[in-house]
Parts: C-alpha cells; sequence; structure tokens
C-alpha cells in the first residue's frame, strides 16, 4: 500500500470543529486498515491550490498517493496538482453533491470512503480541460459564472442557507441580459451564435439527473465531453428552463441545444477576457476559450468491486 498524504480543505464543513471530528474519523479507520499516512495542514483556504501543488510534487517524489477530502472543488484542485506532477490520486467525498466521487462509485459516508480508499487500486479516469484548466464536472462561460458569483456574495452576506442560494440565481436570471455572439468550432464544423450561455458538462450523472437524452449522456465520460448551448431567451423563459432542470427535464426544452465533443473552441467577438467556471471555481481568461478531453487521463484511486457503491 502505497504512503497516503491527505489534505483536508478548512472550508469545508461547519467549522474547526467538524473538521477535527472528521480528521478523527479518517485517522481512526486509515489506522485501522494499517495505511501509512500523512495528514498537510492547510493554514488558509486561500492557500489550497499552492498546498496541493506542493503536497503532490512531494507525492511523485515519494511514490505516494495525495488525497483529497472535501467537496468538488476541493478534490477538483487536488486533481489538478495532481494531474500536472503525474501522482496518483485519491478522494474522500465530503461535499454536498459528490458528483466526481458518485460517478466512479467511492462510498459517500466517511467510514465506507476510507475503508474503500486503504483497499483502493489506482486507475486511469477521463478529465475535461479549459485553456488547461482541469475540470472534472463541468465548465462553462456566459450566464453561470455570473449566477455562481452572485450567489457566493449572496452567502457571505445573508448567511449559507439554501434559500439564500436560490434568491442570488433568481436574482442573477432577472438581470442577466447579455447575449454572448461567438464563433463556436466543435471537432472542425464551425458556427456563428447567439447566446447567454455555454456549458460544457463531463459528468454523466449530473448531467443525466437535469434530464438530458441518454444517447448523449452515454458517451460523456468516455472519451466526449457535452456541450449545452442556450439559444437567446427572455427572463420568463430563463426561469421556466430553470424550473425544467430541477424537475431533471432539461432535455425537453427548446430552447437547448446539447451534442457531444471532444474539442471546442469559443472565440467571443469585442471581448479579450472573460470569466470562466470550472467545477464552481472562477477564474478570468484570454481567449479563444478551448475546452476539451485530456490526453493524459487522470490516475485516480478507485474502490475495488467489493467497496464500489453504484450510482442510483
Amino acid at each position: 500500500m502505497k504512503r497516503l498524504l491527505v489534505i483536508m480543505n478548512p472550508a469545508s464543513g461547519s467549522g474547526a470543529a467538524d473538521a477535527a471530528e472528521r480528521r478523527g474519523a479518517i485517522e481512526q479507520g486509515l489506522r485501522e486498515a494499517g495505511a501509512d499516512f500523512d495528514f498537510i495542514e492547510v493554514r488558509d483556504p486561500g492557500q489550497l491550490d499552492s498546498t496541493c501543488r506542493a503536497a503532490a510534487e512531494r507525492a511523485r517524489r515519494e511514490d505516494a498517493v495525495l488525497v483529497a477530502v472535501g467537496g468538488d472543488g476541493t478534490i477538483t484542485t487536488a486533481a489538478q496538482a495532481a494531474h500536472q506532477a503525474g501522482c496518483v490520486m485519491g478522494a474522500i467525498p465530503q461535499g454536498t453533491f459528490n458528483y466526481f466521487c458518485r460517478v466512479h462509485g467511492i462510498p459517500q459516508d466517511l467510514e465506507r470512503a476510507v475503508k474503500a480508499l486503504a483497499r483502493a487500486e489506482p486507475r486511469q479516469v477521463h478529465v475535461g480541460a479549459v485553456n488547461s484548466r482541469l475540470f472534472l464536472v463541468n465548465a462553462s462561460l456566459g450566464m453561470y459564472p455570473q449566477l455562481l458569483d452572485d450567489r457566493e456574495d449572496f452567502l457571505e452576506r445573508f448567511g449559507r442557507r439554501r434559500w439564500v442560494a436560490l434568491a442570488a440565481a433568481l436574482a442573477t436570471l432577472v438581470r442577466w441580459r447579455h447575449q454572448l455572439r461567438v464563433e463556436v468550432e466543435a471537432d472542425g464544423q464551425v458556427r456563428q451564435l447567439r447566446t447567454p450561455m455555454i456549458f460544457v458538462g463531463n459528468n454523466p450523472l449530473q448531467l443525466a439527473r437535469l434530464g438530458l437524452d441518454a444517447g448523449l449522456v452515454k458517451d460523456v465520460g468516455h472519451g466526449s465531453l457535452a456541450a449545452l448551448v442556450l439559444r437567446p431567451i427572455g427572463t420568463w423563459a430563463m426561469l421556466g428552463l430553470l424550473l425544467r432542470g430541477a424537475l431533471g427535464r432539461l432535455g425537453e426544452a427548446d430552447q437547448l441545444e446539447s451534442f457531444t465533443f471532444q474539442r471546442l473552441t469559443v472565440r467571443m467577438r469585442g471581448v479579450r477576457r472573460t470569466k470562466v467556471a470550472a467545477d464552481g471555481e472562477i477564474g478570468v481568461m484570454t481567449q479563444p476559450i478551448r475546452f476539451e478531453v485530456c490526453e493524459q487521463p487522470l490516475t485516480l484511486m478507485l474502490p475495488c468491486a467489493e467497496d464500489r457503491v453504484e450510482v442510483e
């Protein structure tokens, strides 16, 4: 069994007491499994990226496994570092949706996830990239990054409650008027489009939950990504689309175009740089914006058949 270098995001969970309890449970589970491990402290959430990169380099030198404990955002940060360093990665899900871990059969229960990690085996898994930035679940430009930005602002001002996040989403939809004028090149085919948002999915579970076509979903994760492009629509139609997504019926919407691809290049008129969201983290990128399947897969510790939890 390889040595495990375990990173926990201090911003995840309900606070210091919650983090201490989770760490204690993980330590106990790994000791009982006879694992050799070391916890790497993240002193501040703003240092998560640099800490992951340093830990990934150490994992490569020591032939160890970089293990991320947290939600999809934390796991993506660790995955980016592991992918760049060329080391093996493990994950213990502690987020809300945990789409990445769930689609790979990693248990959601903390005790079971630790047990599964101790007996897991390294396998190569498909990942996406936007302008060389790794993403595991989704990436987007246009309205969706702004929605995430507004949601974080609302949560900081009014508290981290579900109704606050919903209010933020509604506020973004009501205010958003901007239509992107883009040239889209997908696997060699070029088109001119106007759209409020381009959303790229890399997780078949999330796409299935939205109600997209089963034929499209089955190709994602097996050498393809999925693009969702909204046609220009008004506020009320946008609200209806949001409701369809919540009910798992987005694939029925006439205002939505979806297709699979291996490489998608987006060139925007009138702007040089734009906001791009990747697994909930927002950055500013210089165009053209290129979404693509990574040539080099991510090496991930996957549960053995006995520990694997099938997607419900």
